[in-house]
């Protein structure tokens, strides 16, 4: 078992406030960028990176991995990059140009 190496202060209220004020943004910035037609080209780039930032302020803040041993965040942070990976090379397979 892996034992923790120094207990650290649970975060305040304060910063469960911005934090979930950080995704609402992020999350409004998703919304526009599908609407404003300037960004088609690179709408799908453009949400895969605000979603991976998405999950990593959930993951390390809500899940409290941010707090835990390293190698839970890579747990989360290996199969992500797996899956990133996955979906671009079949957007890429797929595409037409």
């Amino acid at each position: 078992m892996i034992e923790p190496t120094a207990e650290r202060p649970h975060p305040s209220i304060r910063t469960y406030l911005m934090v979930g004020a950080v995704l609402a943004v992020i999350t409004a910035v998703e919304i526009a960028v599908f609407y404003i037609t300037a960004f088609a080209r690179f709408l799908a780039p453009t949400l895969i990176v605000l979603s991976i930032a998405k999950f990593s302020l959930v993951v390390m803040f809500f899940m409290h991995l941010r707090f835990d041993h390293r190698i839970f965040r890579w747990l989360f942070v290996g199969p992500l990059a797996i899956a990133v990976g996955v979906v671009l090379a079949l957007v890429a397979l797929f595409v037409t140009g």
